[in-house]
């Protein structure tokens, strides 16, 4: 990594001061390492496009909470381009900037679902796909997690779904590095030859885990939309400790 940038449990406002420092990268700029995204974009928007049919179809309405400015939101609008798809991406004013404009794109900058009420009045009912990937452990350490989830459903139209992407469980995580195969990448990772720390049954203030992950698919299901949570592609960077929810209206 060419520059020192604390990756985790990063803020609204921290997340705004890294889009604006010219000295990262663009993998840097959304909070990650370069090792853990160069190269990989393109299997990671592979996988979601699996998982999301109606980006396949044509002339949707689509939204992405907190896009970034990496190559992922930049393949979403070529994709969107070439399938009459009407955009709209939620994040801040600095992130936003990094994305191009045009015919079919929309931007709303400020904090999702807080500072959106515009949105909500536009998009009401009217969503076919709503993307956020890597966002919603933001949400959950430092916003309302409930909030944002209930106000994103009544987003959907008929049909519509919701891909919360790239979830790092932490329950997921100690399952991985209890096992063999994680215990020998832990080892080429660290290049020790020690196990890893994994302590189970143990408070983890402000991580996700599988208590949180089951609920946020309780809480959708008891509101009427059909939930699932589902395995990411074994080629993507974490998929061996992080999961993604992929949220349904009928």
């Amino acid at each position: 990594m060419s520059h020192k940038v604390p990756f985790n449990d990063l803020t609204f406002e921290e997340f705004q001061e890294l889009a604006g420092n010219e000295k990262l990268s663009h993998h840097e700029k959304v909070g990650f390492p370069n090792e853990y995204r160069e190269g990989k974009e393109k299997a990671i928007f592979t996988d979601v496009r699996s998982k999301l049919g109606a980006l396949g179809k044509t002339e949707r309405t689509i939204l992405e909470i907190g896009p970034g400015c990496s190559q992922l939101p930049m393949m979403l609008v070529e994709l969107g381009r070439e399938r009459s798809h009407c955009l709209h991406f939620a994040d801040s004013a600095e992130m936003l900037a990094h994305l191009p404009d045009g015919e079919g794109i929309q931007k709303w900058p400020g904090r999702y679902p807080q500072e959106m009420s515009a949105l909500f009045e536009q998009l009401g009912g009217r969503v076919d796909v709503v993307i956020a990937y890597s966002v919603i452990q933001y949400v959950f350490s430092g916003g309302n997690l409930w909030d944002f989830l209930d106000r994103t459903l009544f987003l959907l139209a008929e049909g519509g779904e919701i891909l919360l992407g790239d979830i790092p469980n932490i329950s997921m995580r100690k399952r991985f590095f209890s096992s063999t195969e994680g215990t020998e990448c832990h080892r080429r990772y660290t290049g020790r030859d020690e196990l890893p720390d994994v302590r189970f049954n143990q408070l983890e203030g402000g991580r996700m885990d599988d208590s949180v992950v089951m609920a946020i698919l309780a809480r959708a299901r008891a509101q009427g939309f059909h939930a699932w949570v589902v395995p990411q592609a074994a080629e993507l960077p974490m998929a061996n400790r992080r999961e993604d929810i992929l949220i349904r209206r009928p």
